[in-house]
């Protein structure tokens, strides 16, 4: 259900990579769980389009068999109107821009583009999440980043699809809120926006998993704070509330002991590593200044979506049942919307 704010209705939204850890917590469980706590929409994630496609099928599908996708897909949509939820949004779509002209991944690149928006089209959304990309030997110019975005927009636009392009913190060269909304604004699409992230910003600008202090360092803390305080300002000032589709709500844990600061064998970065197990709902053990990246957007005259998205690697132990732990995300949504 939307929460009042100001005198508006403000949606909400759940990640379906979000909840549940068990073989038995199907994506139908999950969707139920996410309704009877009151959520209006879904972010529907690929990872559980293909563990719903085993459940169907007997078998995970091939993650390009575009064709077995989009049927499991129309079953997906079926499952979520029975709950009345929306899909907001499919995801996470990576390592889409920034390739060489010519190249092999560019090529796959587009493909997958392609069949992504054959499921969009089947599940019902209008909106594709796309992270900042984490590859190396992709482009470093905004402009070619933006080129390939505002290709993207323009094979979306005829189907009436969007992109939502979020930074994630761990990106080969676009971190920040700052840099998503450079190339966004260099894209100049109309069907091309942001979707923002309280642990994304949080997480990259201001806290550290590897110091430990859990910190940025190098900077006095006077000076880190004074730093964040401007990136907020900045934020509420230059970005219109339009081109932000909807934030995504998150803490973190700090890590004791730090994260080493190099890459893991699946060659993902500090703060990817920290991004995949140790985000918590607001108020359950987190420190990240998650309120006031909140109160930034809201700031800007956003009043559209506040969606779930956690990865809580200690979430097993701490919660067994769905159906509280998604009672418990709307409940801080509630709090940290309260004034």
């Amino acid at each position: 259900m939307p929460i009042e704010y100001q005198g508006a209705k403000i949606p909400t939204c759940y990640a379906t990579c979000s909840i549940g850890h068990k073989e038995s917590h199907t994506l139908p469980l999950k969707l139920k769980a996410i309704a009877d706590a009151g959520f209006d929409a879904i972010e529907l994630s690929m990872p559980d389009i293909l563990a719903y496609g085993k459940m169907l099928n007997g078998q995970e599908p091939n993650p390009k068999d575009y064709d077995t996708l989009v049927e499991i897909g129309k079953s997906v949509r079926v499952q979520a109107e029975e709950h009345n939820l929306k899909i907001l949004m499919l995801q996470p779509f990576a390592n889409f821009e920034g390739w060489p002209k010519g190249s092999s991944e560019r090529k796959d690149a587009f493909q997958r583009a392609e069949g992504w928006m054959r499921i969009m089209e089947a599940v019902g959304t209008d909106m594709l999440q796309v992270g900042s990309s984490d590859a190396l030997g992709i482009s470093s110019s905004f402009d070619d980043l933006a080129s390939d975005l505002a290709e993207l927009a323009d094979l979306c636009a005829p189907k009436g699809l969007r992109i939502a392009y979020e930074n994630w913190c761990w990106a080969t060269h676009a971190p920040s809120w700052r840099d998503v909304w450079r190339i966004v604004e260099k894209a100049n699409r109309p069907n091309l926006g942001m979707c923002l992230d309280t642990f994304q910003s949080g997480g990259g600008e201001w806290a550290d998993p590897t110091t430990k202090s859990g910190l940025v360092e190098g900077l006095s803390r006077d000076e880190l704070e004074a730093r964040w305080k401007q990136s907020l300002a900045e934020l509420s000032r230059v970005v219109p509330p339009e081109k932000i589709y909807l934030l995504q709500i998150s803490d973190a844990y700090k890590m004791e002991p730090p994260l080493e600061a190099k890459t893991n064998d699946e060659g993902l970065r500090s703060r990817g590593q920290w991004s995949h197990d140790y985000r918590t709902l607001p108020y359950d053990g987190g420190y990240l200044p998650v309120q006031g990246f909140l109160k930034a957007v809201l700031g800007t005259g956003f009043r559209s979506w506040l969606s779930i998205e956690v990865f809580d690697g200690k979430g097993p132990e701490k919660y067994s049942d769905m159906l509280a732990f998604s009672k418990k995300a709307m409940s801080s949504l509630e709090r940290l919307l309260q004034p």
